[in-house]
């Protein structure tokens, strides 16, 4: 990767665009593969690794867009006869350690914008999809990338943290992003502060879904069943927390329980809406979510069971914020909701949290809809929309405990570049002495 960053970094904008067009067509050719391949790696179901695909080949698209969009200005200065420019300049070599929840969306996310601005890059895959992200490096590959552009380091489980280690200390690498939990989000940060090199964090969440008293109880009900189910709540995006206005709440909770009730889990090969986990663990997890709410006064109103790694859609009513599904992020199909009297109190519980990255508000005073969003500490907010959202050209990214730096857009371009200050002046120029 070092080695070719000159050559690319050199490289006209207009052939990188048209690799990455290609690389992105590749991705979707290699889809039905890849959605074997995920399943299996994974547990996901084939409707949400098609979507990667989607998606994933949509960001590539979106990054070869930017070759043309990185840059400068020019600035006015006070020196006589000076042009003063500020110029995009790529960094160098960008590592991006991504996970395996949305592999190929978050995995492409990971290097597509740095690529696009005459970086190389190295994608760390992750020890659950490894097969899965390199079939990133494998469409890449076909589209005809020269050598070094674009890499992929797999590795066991057990030698994660000396590989980490490792490139986060390279020399060559400049940048690093990583998608993934908060405790190793420190970690990594942690180590690129000793080597003097920035960081993008995309962390963990615990997105409230804020159900005001005068919305539309279907269409609430449709947006909080698809945030917090989809990908068997498994994306750093999910409805964590449904908060619920007394005054909606019975109506709202029943046509919720009753959905989540018809939703089918089972083989991810099959046609159901949820699939499996990703290990038995995380299964497990889930059971020891459930008894300490029940413990604690919790109700099961929908699911609650489980066969092997597959959990059923589970919701949990009148949780109290000493359970540990109020504060601790399930990552998985078990959510809690949570009734609130007035709009503070449902502001002051989507606030408490140390996590900050999407949120949502359902509510047809829209006025009203937007002074509630406007004070919920996140990154992303969606009014009438669920907490799961993602389009390549968007910011991306969270608050508090949930990272800093934005992925998408020009927010990308900034992420993955260094602003370099250039003068023209006068030769001529008057100096001291």
């Amino acid at each position: 990767a070092g080695a070719a960053f000159p050559g690319w970094a050199a490289t006209a904008p207009a052939a990188r665009r048209k690799l990455l067009l290609k690389a992105a067509d590749e991705m979707d050719a290699m889809t039905p593969e890849i959605i074997a391949t995920a399943i299996a790696e994974t547990g996901a179901t084939g409707p949400w690794i098609g979507f990667n695909c989607m998606l994933a080949a949509n960001i590539l698209r979106e990054a070869a867009s930017m070759t043309t969009m990185i840059t400068g200005e020019v600035i006015p200065a006070n020196k006589p006869g000076t042009l003063a420019m500020a110029q995009r300049k790529p960094l160098g070599v960008c590592l991006g350690i991504a996970p395996w929840n949305a592999p190929l969306i978050l995995g492409t996310r990971a290097v597509a914008t740095a690529i696009a601005c005459g970086n190389t890059a190295i994608l760390k895959a992750s020890e659950l999809s490894p097969a899965t992200h390199l079939a990133i490096g494998e469409a890449f590959r076909r589209a005809g990338f020269p050598e070094g552009v674009m890499n992929v380091v797999t590795n066991a489980p057990e030698d994660a943290a000396e590989i980490v280690a490792a490139l986060i200390e390279a020399p060559e690498v400049r940048h690093i992003n990583f998608t993934g939990s908060t405790a190793v989000g420190r970690i990594i940060a942690e180590k690129a502060a000793t080597q003097l090199k920035p960081v993008l964090l995309e962390l963990g969440g615990k997105a409230p879904l804020i159900i005001l008293d005068d919305a539309d109880v279907e269409a609430a009900v449709n947006g909080a069943a698809f945030g917090a189910f989809m990908n068997q709540g498994q994306i750093c995006m999910s409805t964590e927390r449904i908060i619920v206005l007394d005054g909606i709440a019975d109506r709202f909770v029943a046509a919720l329980a009753a959905k989540a009730s018809a939703l089918p889990a089972g083989n991810p090969r099959d046609k159901v809406v949820l699939g499996s986990l990703v290990t038995p663990q995380a299964a497990e997890k889930m059971d020891r979510i459930i008894a300490d709410a029940v413990a604690k006064g919790g109700k099961v109103i929908a699911g609650g069971t489980r066969d092997g790694a597959v959990v059923t859609a589970t919701l949990i009513d009148n949780v109290t914020s000493d359970m540990i599904i109020y504060t601790n992020e399930s990552f998985g199909p078990v959510k809690p909701i949570i009734r609130v009297k007035d709009d503070e109190e449902a502001i002051a519980v989507a606030n408490d949290t140390q996590y900050g990255l999407s949120s949502a508000v359902y509510g047809s005073d829209i006025t009203r809809a937007l002074s509630v969003a406007d004070r919920i500490e996140s990154g992303i907010c969606h009014i009438n929309g669920p907490t799961v959202s993602d389009e390549a050209q968007m910011p991306f990214g969270g608050v508090k405990d949930s990272g800093y730096g934005r992925f998408g857009g020009r927010a990308g371009i900034e992420a993955f570049t260094s602003t370099r200050w250039v003068t023209i002046e006068d030769p001529h120029q008057h100096f001291p002495f």
